[in-house]
């Protein structure tokens, strides 16, 4: 039986975080290419929706491969001291708040029997995850890749242009607040999110990569 280095299991931690958020990726956008959640559109609605269909049960699996992918990730960066306190923090809500979004699905207005409080808490969650998140990437970048200035610039690059995804929304909701608007309608709110979604994880897939040696 072979035994892996002690020296290579964080490498190797590391990889399987990452490859769970490319799996819990995937599985989204595998949502898109499948019936009936293919009508769902890509540009208006958000990822949450698809938590509302038949295939609920593929879309909590997604963000559940995301948050352990993210977690696995902020450990081993925790324990080889590449990651701030401040971050491990954030990291944490990053985590807590994907696993809240599963808890308490979005609000189907559709229903009869909807009911706003679990709506509720899922918006918070997602605001606090996608908020966490890129501010989590930017605090450790040094001390992920002290040595490295160009993977460094990288994470930090993603973590700010997730950011500026972030952004689009509040301008949109700046706007709506002083002419009267459905905020939602100003911006293709599911593309933007998906945009900052997608620049998100690769952000925090730059943080996790295994770094060289020291």
């Amino acid at each position: 039986m072979t035994t892996v280095p002690a020296d290579r299991r964080p490498t190797l931690f590391s990889l399987a975080g990452i490859g769970a958020l490319v799996l819990g990726a995937a599985l989204v956008l595998l949502l898109q290419l499948v019936p009936p959640t293919d009508e769902i559109s890509v540009t208006r609605r958000t990822i949450s929706e698809y938590g509302l269909s038949d295939h609920k049960w593929v879309f909590d699996l997604a963000v559940v491969l995301v948050a352990a992918g993210s977690a696995v990730a902020f450990t081993v960066l925790r324990l080889q001291r590449r990651l701030p306190v401040a971050a491990a923090v954030l990291g944490a809500l990053w985590t807590a708040g994907l696993l809240t979004i599963v808890a308490f699905p979005k609000t189907d207005w559709t229903s009869v029997t909807a009911s706003g409080a679990g709506g509720t808490v899922h918006r918070i969650a997602s605001v606090v995850a996608f908020v966490c998140l890129p501010v989590a990437v930017l605090v450790a970048a040094r001390a992920a890749f002290p040595d490295s200035p160009r993977r460094r610039f990288l994470a930090r690059l993603l973590a700010a242009a997730s950011l500026a995804w972030f952004a689009v929304i509040l301008g949109a909701v700046l706007v709506a607040a002083l002419t009267d608007q459905r905020w939602w309608l100003l911006i293709p709110l599911g593309l933007v999110e998906r945009g900052m979604a997608l620049t998100e994880l690769l952000a925090l897939a730059a943080l996790a990569a295994p770094a060289g040696r020291r």
